[in-house]
């Protein structure tokens, strides 16, 4: 059950002018199940994307960096995005690649574009073969769906393992214009992004220059998708894409230009609100945490430390139970690799309740305050190091029961 997230409300999922979607039911891995995903862009817009660092990447990911690479070089933009669920064509090789050249090729004949303007995305179960016959025949049905108020079925049709569908919209007013930004994204397990999360799908009417959007792009994901972790794992599928129509023009002609840090607001926001999402799905997930950390000497070593309490498996089994073992917290923050960390300076607060002080077990602190705290399906974990005036938050879960149960059957 997720975490204090509900199904989207389709009406609220504002349509974003210059892009249609389109979904079909493949049976790509189970029958009569939403599964395959088309997105048309107008010739206007740019597009920009982060994609998993994971070594063993996945075929369609490759292909999406090299026409991405291509197309921005030509002076060319993308046409469309192709999604299927069920299987991640992974580990598959070169028939693997061949096999997403196949599909492409295909949607880009449907849409009389070039292969190369197309950008697909898979996800799913790894080492299997792609069904592309099945893939093929839903194409034709996916793009006769394409309609540009279908964000709801869309969402549905890009999920795995995910419990209820994932989007959410914003609507600002820049230089007395309406601008609209409408992401989704899927993702439950395997998630601790190198750039990005399992898929994730961002447009916005606005027109954005290409270098632009790049940064903006980049800029977003540190805050939002980079900051989360339901198991550690890295997928080989991760992708994030940016897409700006180009139909509200708000003068945007750089990163120094009067709107943009608006506009950057905005997208950073969605992005924090969606790959918050996938933390509160995450596979078993019972209790949301936000591990802050303080006063530490930069970003990075504080980020560093929140991921490797929110990585603990004996941390989030103690949240999970709602035993105050807080302990093991202290312990994480001892593993994270800053050597020169002076531990008699360090606070940890629960919540309101603080724990530890300058390195040791507050003398004030009762156990019945933290158990209180640790029942609660939302909670903060604020650490205070004392070295400097950076910070970082990282959001993640406690791991249940429920994650082996559906990770040690994820294929059937």
């Amino acid at each position: 059950m997720a975490v204090n997230l509900s199904v989207p409300v389709a009406s609220e999922l504002k349509p974003i002018s210059g892009l249609e979607l389109g979904y079909a039911k493949a049976s790509i891995k189970k029958e009569n199940r939403k599964d395959l995903l088309v997105m048309r862009l107008a010739p206007s817009a740019t597009v920009s994307g982060v994609f998993t660092r994971n070594r063993f990447c996945a075929a369609p990911v490759r292909i999406c960096k090299t026409n991405l690479e291509k197309t921005h070089a030509a002076g060319k933009n993308i046409r469309a995005l192709m999604v299927n669920t069920g299987n991640a064509n992974a580990g598959t090789g070169e028939a693997g690649y061949q096999d997403a050249v196949k599909t492409s090729t295909a949607l880009a004949e449907l849409l009389d574009c070039d292969p190369g303007q197309i950008l697909p995305f898979s996800t799913g179960v790894i080492l299997e073969p792609l069904p592309v016959d099945k893939i093929l025949a839903g194409l034709p049905k996916a793009v006769a769906d394409l309609k540009e108020d279908n964000w709801l079925n869309a969402a549905e049709a890009i999920m795995t393992t995910d419990t209820i569908p994932k989007a959410a919209s914003r609507t600002v007013v820049i230089d007395g214009k309406t601008v609209t930004v409408t992401g989704m994204c899927k993702g439950s397990g395997m998630i601790k992004p190198n750039m990005a999360t399992m898929l994730g799908f961002i447009a916005t009417d606005a027109r954005i220059p290409q270098d632009v959007l790049d940064v903006m792009l980049k800029s977003a994901v540190d805050k939002s998708f980079n900051c989360i972790t339901v198991d550690g794992d890295t997928s080989t599928n991760d992708s994030l894409i940016l897409m700006a129509t180009g139909k509200v023009d708000i003068g945007i002609s750089g990163i120094y230009s009067g709107h943009y840090r608006e506009m950057l607001d905005v997208i950073t926001d969605l992005a924090q609100e969606l790959a918050q999402k996938i933390i509160r799905d995450g596979e078993g997930a019972s209790k949301f945490i936000t591990i802050l950390v303080e006063e530490g000497k930069s970003e990075d070593e504080c980020r560093q430390i929140a991921y490797s309490v929110a990585q603990s498996p004996l941390v989030k089994t103690a949240f999970f139970a709602s035993d105050p073992n807080l302990g093991r917290i202290l312990a994480a923050i001892g593993y994270a690799g800053i050597e020169d960390l002076d531990i008699e300076k360090l606070n940890l607060y629960l919540d309101d309740v603080w724990v530890a002080r300058n390195g040791g077990r507050n003398p004030d602190y009762r156990e019945e305050d933290g158990q209180r705290v640790m029942k609660k399906s939302e909670i903060l974990v604020r650490i205070t190091l004392a070295r400097g005036k950076a910070s970082s938050t990282v959001w993640t879960c406690d791991l249940s029961h429920d994650y082996v149960s559906i990770n040690a059957d994820y294929r059937t």
